[in-house]
């Protein structure tokens, strides 16, 4: 069985479109690693709407992510907002020091 990826509906747009190509999950509580396969969920439905190949996995502080591992994925104006915004999805305090999961991957359908 495939392991799950939930995104917001305007984010699988984005992910279809082959825009977002990484995500980010702090407190990673399925282990995604290398060469996983995943199934992506619409957040709101739960219905699939792709799968992906996990390609690569870095995990460090959200503070030390590089403009590298930041592409791909969607930005913000500053590391304040980002901080807000992860605050936001996991209803916990974030700061520069919250360790991150940052996983490029590539739809295979």
């Amino acid at each position: 069985m495939n392991k799950t990826s939930k995104f917001r509906p305007e984010l699988a747009e984005l992910i279809l479109a082959g825009k977002k190509t990484s995500t980010w999950r702090l407190w990673d509580d399925k282990s995604i690693s290398e060469g996983d396969i995943l199934d992506l969920l619409n957040k709101e439905t739960l219905q699939k709407f792709a799968t992906a190949r996990v390609i690569k996995v870095v995990e460090k502080p959200l503070g030390s992510l590089t403009l590298e591992e930041k592409d791909g994925h969607e930005t913000y104006t500053s590391d304040e907002e980002m901080f807000k915004m992860l605050e936001g999805f996991y209803h916990k305090p974030v700061n520069a020091d919250t360790m991150a999961k940052v996983i490029w991957f590539e739809l295979l359908d």
